[in-house]
């Protein structure tokens, strides 16, 4: 049985599976939705005996129009009230007409469930949802736009011809950092005249301008103006045009929307910071103010690191990778950044080691950071340190269902500490580094109730607990066990391959995939529910582990700088199901263009102890 057809402008007659238009017009299909749109037609000349003409919908002349007015409206829909508004009208002037609704500036807009850059016109009936910075799509589109406003000053500020190369790293405390070589001394008195040229150039309200290149000029002109990588990337794209953005006469190739003129970005900083500098822009909850700079150094010396790694191997952006998988090289460059990896986890272990007091090994990370598989390996590395290590789910001392605090929603919030026993989970561990015996508990998630089966724990000597929790690093979670007998570490991926110079990877995008995969293959979920579901994930990390990672002694990354081409094939088919009727499409959509830029790579010589096994399947330590 077909399912019936969504839209307007028709209508079903009994049998079910016929449709009549109900008006004259043409048929358009927006989000798998059939609108018959209405179309007035003049089949010869129009002129002042005929008068002026407005309609609403289309206007078809077939001869000459002389001497009259001819307006076309539609209907813009929003937050349920229809408008007028002439056919052509850019989204910029509809926006204009409701910014005094909205504490921050509208940026783009959501035309029936697709993202609209501002200066696009109307040319239908549509429903518009208004973007501020407040909403991701929006603090996106400010973040990009803000790079492109100061890698234009810098270059204007350093003089093209000094400048060897500028990179957008990573992200670093709600801050971008950057690297920049050439022919010029990077201090804070260079970075104050490229923050003046930038807001010189917003003051202004230079325009950005969008245009369609053919890729093969696109490719020469970034070639001539040195940047290389962008022309190395575009070599891999099938398409035969792209997009490109202009700001007073600089061209550059972004992933993703740009607002329409220098004016909207009006809240940034430059600062030095280590062998770079900081960008400083505001965040999505007060886009008015600049985000607080509180760099965690130790998650900053992991990023750097693996960026030597990577830098090492020569892949530092998706073009090198691309280039590799072409080449065949994908399982030499596998084979080294895994070996790499348990070359790090290996020191850890015998960092561990040798420290003869530490009886704990506290691990904590973001969702889809590896952690299981990270703790299986290093369990394996410890017993080749001659210790017993013993694993502890600290989900086993969540608190009984019924005494589980609930959130301001009313829903019980397993994520912050109030839902752990704290009590027992210390006074079970101290008794263990006194060397008693303890009951071990296991948590009932069916029934909500810790339980008691019988399991036993002594620790001896050589013996090492090694748990893993959301809460690990919180000094509060362990408060009664002394500080030498814990070993912290922090595990994130962290990613530091970038789409090129000027496009970073964002990591929360990497353990989305990441995510998005393993919720199908173990859970059963849609993409689109793990999608629903992330900005949830995110505030618990915000709360519960990112304010605790400076405490580690250790950080490690478990990003792999081939695994966005290896999740390619596994996760797009994933997203192409997300529905495009949907809130989850816009992202969804995001992801699939973000992926086009990678070639995928097979996951048959992933090593069966790699941390990309715990998504795609087939380890040695999950099914």
């Amino acid at each position: 049985e077909l399912p019936p057809l969504r839209g307007r402008g028709f209508e079903c007659k009994p049998d079910g599976v016929t449709y009549i238009a109900s008006i004259t017009g043409k048929i358009d299909m927006i989000n798998d939705k059939i609108n018959i749109l209405p179309v007035y037609e003049v089949a010869g000349d129009v002129d002042a005996n005929m008068g002026n003409i407005e309609f609403r919908g289309d206007v078809i002349i077939h001869g000459s129009v002389d001497d009259i007015e001819i307006r076309a409206t539609g209907t813009v829909t929003i937050d349920g009230v229809g408008y007028d508004y002439p056919r052509g009208t850019p989204f910029r002037r509809v926006a204009a007409d409701f910014q005094d609704r909205y504490p921050d500036d509208i940026l783009l807009v959501n035309r029936d469930g697709k993202l609209c850059e501002l200066h696009k016109t109307l040319d239908r009936d549509c429903a518009l949802r208004l973007v501020t910075a407040r909403d991701v799509p929006g603090i996106q589109t400010y973040e990009r736009s803000a790079v492109f406003l100061m890698i234009k000053a810098f270059y204007d500020v350093a003089g093209p011809e000094n400048v060897d190369r500028l990179s957008v790293d990573y992200s670093l405390s709600r801050s971008l950092f950057l690297r920049a070589q050439g022919g010029f001394t990077l201090d804070q008195a260079l970075l104050d005249r490229v923050e003046a040229r930038m807001r010189e150039m917003s003051a202004a309200a230079l325009p950005i301008e969008k245009r369609s290149l053919n890729t093969d000029d696109a490719m020469e002109l970034f070639r001539r103006e040195g940047l290389v990588h962008k022309a190395q990337l575009l070599s891999f794209r099938v398409n035969s045009h792209v997009n490109v953005y202009e700001l007073d006469g600089f061209v550059d190739y972004f992933y993703g929307y740009m607002v329409p003129d220098a004016s909207y970005i009006r809240c940034f900083g430059l600062e030095l910071f280590e062998d770079g500098f900081v960008l400083r822009l505001p965040t999505l909850k007060d886009p008015s103010r600049l985000g607080d700079f509180k760099p965690s150094l130790k998650v900053f010396r992991e990023l750097h690191s693996s960026t030597q790694r990577s830098e090492a191997l020569g892949v530092s952006n998706v073009a090198e990778l691309n280039n590799a998988i072409a080449q065949g090289q994908a399982t030499p460059l596998i084979l080294s950044y895994e070996a790499m990896m348990e070359k790090k986890i290996g020191d850890i272990a015998a960092g561990i080691a040798a420290r003869k007091e530490v009886r704990f090994v506290m691990i904590a990370g973001p969702s889809s950071s590896g952690k299981t598989t990270f703790s299986h390996r290093l369990s394996t590395q410890l017993r080749a340190c001659g210790l017993h290590p013993h694993p502890i789910a600290t989900d086993n001392y969540f608190k009984n269902r019924e005494d589980t605090p609930r959130d301001e929603m009313g829903n019980y919030d397993f994520e912050g500490l109030g839902a752990m026993d704290v009590a027992q989970f210390n006074e079970d561990m101290v008794r263990l580094l006194r060397g008693e015996t303890v009951e071990m508990p296991t948590y009932n998630f069916k029934r909500g109730l810790r339980e008691y089966n019988g399991d036993t724990l002594t620790l001896g000597d050589g013996d090492v607990l090694v748990i893993e929790g959301i809460h690990c690093l919180n000094d509060a979670f362990t408060q009664a066990l002394p500080r030498e007998s814990k070993y912290r570490i922090y595990i994130s991926c962290l990613t530091t391959l970038n789409i090129d110079d000027h496009n970073r990877i964002p990591t929360t995008d990497a353990r989305l995939l990441r995510r998005i995969e393993r919720d199908a293959r173990t859970r059963g979920y849609k993409a689109q529910a793990t999608i629903k579901m992330w900005p949830s994930v995110r505030r618990g990390e915000e709360n519960n582990i990112f304010p605790f990672q400076d405490s580690a002694d250790m950080v490690f990354n478990s990003s792999l700088i081939y695994e966005t081409a290896l999740l390619k094939p596994y996760v797009q088919p994933l997203l192409f199901g997300v529905p495009r009727d949907s809130e989850e499409y816009i992202e969804a959509k995001r992801l699939l263009k973000f992926l086009n830029y990678f070639l995928p790579i097979p996951g048959d010589n992933i090593p069966k102890t790699s941390i990309m096994r715990e998504f795609i399947g087939g380890g040695c330590y999950h099914g």
